[in-house]
């Protein structure tokens, strides 16, 4: 996921919007306000049911090289 205005991110290459109540967790699992973050990085995500951005967990290395059992 990149990280690019406030309010939009980038899904595999594919612009998404950010719904109204979402929240990104750090690598710490604290909450980070979408304004304060930029960039690229390895995460985990969950939309809601209008197809937004809800829930983003971004992945420690050890976190990403495990594979996501939903796939």
């Amino acid at each position: 996921m990149t990280f690019a205005s406030a309010g939009t991110v980038l899904v595999d290459d594919e612009p998404a919007a950010l719904s109204p109540s979402a929240q990104i967790r750090n690598t710490y699992n604290r909450i980070v306000l979408p304004s304060h973050i930029r960039g690229e990085y390895k995460v985990r995500v969950k939309f809601d049911k209008h197809g937004q951005v809800h829930r983003v967990w971004i992945l420690t290395p050890e976190e990403a090289a495990v594979p996501d059992p939903k796939r």
